[in-house]
């Protein structure tokens, strides 16, 4: 209650001082005697009408410390108000010849004194504030608009200390926001940085401009650090909204995923949902999308056990009101699936268990990616057939087009597997979603170079234009959630990923985020591995692409699509027994999978 009277205390000395300076200012700093008797009868009924206004608008719920335009707009509605109040609870006592002028006078005068005693507070309380001995300094990167975003992030904050702005824009140079000099341009960040004795960078322009690429380098050389602000995602996962040290994802940076949250949420609320391969990087993201949807049970299977347990506590901390069911099971076992679907009859199921690693399967592992990919995706798909699921969707791979290894073709049967289900089940809706590098997830070149810097190097990339598509795993999680609510069953979805990145690039960037040069860490090519391309596609050579509603994905259409003979297909795996001849393998996959063209 204290918080409420000693500002209201506050104002009504102010507005009494309004009220006084009002007749002042009619009457020329010099008050009649016969005006002063009418000036202290009005004086209480004009303070407490002006109090009354303000507290009906809520002005008295603000905090002055954080005083801002939208707090001084409803300050202004509050003297607005209390004035209006005022005139009527004066001219309604009759005084004799009261001039009225005042009433129009007053309230401009007491919305100068209050807004500009709560303006000058802030501005004591953010200068005492200021003055830390630990504050550090630090440079801004960006146009002025992206700059003013920034600072108002950094408004109250103890630990920096903005002292200078780098713009894009060279004619903004030698301008001023906010008492802070834009010095120049981003290229100037050495300069700049000796100059203002800052060693810490903020990057304010958005994710995924050149300029933040550029700026990695020439920040390398100058040994700045470069920050950035929290992705709106990591506010969800964390306390600290202040900067943070600037990831690959933000260099890459793509925009947000615009999901239909509606029918999404018709989905999967209060739903019974089973994500096979749930403990790896893109099932577990399905799994926490999942969850943030408002789930009634989340059954996820995992052929390894401690990812699974991993799983289960991370989830069972974010989300205790959610039931969870947690399995070590293999998808190459039907009879295990079948179980844990009729106990559980789960209305959705988002295949993501395979093997994907392609040096790993090219080479003595090949029966193995077939009986993962091909022959547990198919146990996957019948199950939810079976089970009456609603939806069942295949997470596919762009290395399934044109496939020149075994893991690609592999993933390109599961997908003639799943389409071939669908034409038996017509009361489940299947589809498949390729896309391609998922930035962090197991396998992926990411943590393999982090660990190659990590030992001092060399990084190794396979040939200097190789080049392939790159998405965070929140992305690709959210666009395979999407792409379960839309088309037709039997459907291909292609992801829209992007601009291709080439390898070396990668590697580069991520030498200067470890704060070294290629002179530290150098860059061996070892030449392409097995199976390997240059670059990957995203459609075969016969097939093209129609667009959908979500703009970030389009369906795979194919002139002269296969149907797979799925006993066959089944019978001859089976009959392969543990090590069948490579040749002969790859000659049968050829004839399942035309376009498959092993190298």
């Amino acid at each position: 209650m204290n918080r409420k009277i000693n500002p209201a205390i506050a104002d009504g000395a102010l507005l009494l001082a309004a009220w006084w300076f009002a007749f002042w200012l009619r009457f020329n700093f010099d008050i009649p005697d016969e005006f002063l008797a009418i000036a202290w009868m009005s004086t209480p009924w004009a303070v407490l009408a002006n109090l009354a206004g303000l507290l009906a608008a809520g002005v008295y719920r603000q905090v002055w410390r954080y005083i801002g335009l939208p707090e001084l707009r409803q300050l202004g509605m509050g003297v607005a108000l209390g004035g209006a109040i005022a005139a009527a609870a004066v001219l309604m006592q009759r005084y004799p010849n009261f001039p009225r002028s005042v009433l129009v006078l007053q309230p401009l005068v007491a919305l100068l004194l209050l807004g500009g005693v709560r303006a000058s507070w802030r501005m004591l309380r953010e200068r005492r504030e200021s003055v830390a001995p630990q504050a550090r300094r630090l440079l801004i990167v960006g146009s002025l608009q992206d700059a003013a975003d920034a600072l108002r992030a950094l408004k109250g904050s103890r630990q920096w200390v903005p002292v200078g702005i780098l713009s894009p824009i060279a004619t903004e140079k030698g301008r001023l926001l906010q008492n802070v000099p834009v010095l120049g341009t981003a290229a100037m960040i050495s300069s700049a940085a000796q100059s203002t004795g800052a060693n810490t960078a903020l990057i304010a322009s958005p994710a995924g401009s050149r300029e933040r690429t550029e700026l990695l380098l020439n920040a390398s050389d100058a040994g700045v650090t470069l920050l950035t602000m929290p992705r709106p995602d990591e506010w969800l996962k964390t306390e600290t909204t202040g900067p943070r040290k600037i990831e690959l994802e933000d260099l890459l940076g793509r925009t947000p995923v615009q999901l239909d949250v509606a029918g999404l949420s018709d989905l999967f609320s209060g739903q019974t949902v089973m994500v096979t391969g749930a403990g790896g990087s893109i099932g577990s993201e399905l799994c926490r999308q999942i969850a943030r949807f408002g789930v009634g049970r989340l059954v996820c299977v995992d052929v390894s056990e401690y990812a699974a347990y991993q799983l289960e506590q991370e989830l069972r901390e974010a989300h205790p009101q959610m039931q969870g069911f947690y399995y070590t099971a293999n998808v190459r076992e039907p009879e295990r699936l079948l179980a844990i679907a009729q106990r559980h009859r789960p209305a959705v199921i988002l295949h993501a268990a395979a093997y994907k690693h392609v040096p790993l399967m090219e080479d003595l592992n090949e029966i193995e990616a077939l009986r993962t990919n091909v022959l547990g995706t198919l146990n996957a798909a019948r199950v939810a057939g079976e089970c009456g699921v609603r939806h069942f969707v295949l997470v596919s791979t762009d290395k399934a087009v044109n496939p020149t290894n075994i893991m690609g073709a592999s993933k390109r049967l599961a997908e003639l597997m799943v389409q071939a289900v669908a034409a038996q089940h017509r009361g489940t809706h299947y589809v498949s979603v390729r896309f391609g590098n998922v930035l962090g997830s197991s396998g992926s070149v990411v943590p393999l170079f982090s660990a190659q810097i990590a030992r001092g190097g060399p990084v190794t990339v396979t040939h200097p234009d190789i080049v392939r598509y790159f998405m965070t795993i929140p992305e690709a999680a959210q666009l395979v959630l999407q792409a379960g609510l839309m088309g037709h069953s039997g459907q291909i979805f292609v992801l829209d990923m992007g601009e291709p990145v080439k390898i070396v690039e990668l590697a580069r960037m991520l030498i200067r985020l470890s704060g070294k040069t290629e002179q530290d860490i150098p860059i061996a090519f070892t030449g392409l591995r097995p199976g390997e391309k240059l670059f990957e596609e995203l459609l075969a050579d016969d097939e093209t692409s129609e667009p959908t509603p979500h703009p970030k994905l389009r369906v795979a259409k194919t002139s002269g699509q296969q149907a797979a003979d799925v006993d066959a297909v089944v019978q001859w795996i089976d009959a392969a027994g543990p090590a069948p001849g490579s040749a002969t393998l790859r000659e049968w996959l050829r004839t399942q999978v035309p376009e498959y063209t092993p190298r």
